[in-house]
């Protein structure tokens, strides 16, 4: 069986909103007020936790690495209390992983969010039973761009490592698939959308009806 795996936060689904409220609110805590900013932020947000943090701090001229250090298990907190306020599926993605499904493919998730977060997300959206499978940051000991997570989830969704894409949005997709020598489809509808070109996947995604032809192109 051939395989599409997807990254989540920025390619399924766009979690910037919920991410960045955690973040403010550690930035709350700290006596800072909110730093980031919904909308020109939601590039930020989508680079995890840790860079939200470090981009805060760093904006008030207060970085250390020990005070990111100590509020990472803070705003996994407070984002694990309200993860689903503002974040939406993208315009047609459920609909392309039911696509995907017919035609016979295997369909999984490949995150470097937590994978208990991840879970508890898909979950409260209604969508996780579309997905064979889900690999979260620290489901393995290792996370991508190393290319191991995204061959196990290959695997957990019925299928080879060598017949799978990766749709993703970022360096770090587009990274991992090239590490795992297979193809990356990049989405151009996320917040890091216009830099997508530059990374030079094998192909690029403006709407999620295009993805089931898109995909049997690249891996057949």
């Amino acid at each position: 069986m051939r395989t599409v795996i997807f990254d989540l936060d920025g390619t399924l689904a766009d979690t910037s909103g919920d991410l960045l409220a955690a973040a403010n609110a550690c930035f709350r805590d700290m006596g800072y007020g909110d730093l980031l900013e919904h909308g020109p932020d939601s590039g930020v947000a989508l680079r995890g936790g840790r860079y939200m943090l470090t981009e805060g701090l760093h904006r008030v001229d207060a970085f250390k690495p020990e005070t990111v250090d100590s509020y990472y298990p803070v705003l996994l907190e407070a984002y694990g209390a309200a993860l689903d306020h503002h974040t939406v599926m993208y315009p047609g993605a459920m609909e392309a992983v039911a696509a995907l499904s017919d035609r016979g493919y295997g369909v999984g998730i490949c995150t470097n969010k937590p994978e208990g977060l991840a879970e508890q997300l898909m979950q409260s959206l209604g969508v996780r039973d579309a997905f064979a499978c889900l690999i979260g940051a620290d489901t393995l000991p290792v996370r991508k761009p190393d290319p191991e997570p995204l061959r196990e989830a290959a695997r957990r969704a019925g299928g080879l490592p060598e017949h799978t894409i990766l749709i993703g949005d970022s360096d770090t997709d587009r990274n991992t698939a090239k590490a795992a020598g297979v193809p990356s489809v990049l989405v151009t509808f996320g917040p890091s959308g216009e830099d997508m070109e530059a990374l030079a996947p094998e192909g690029l995604l403006h709407r999620y009806e295009d993805l089931p032809d898109m995909v049997r192109e690249l891996i057949g």
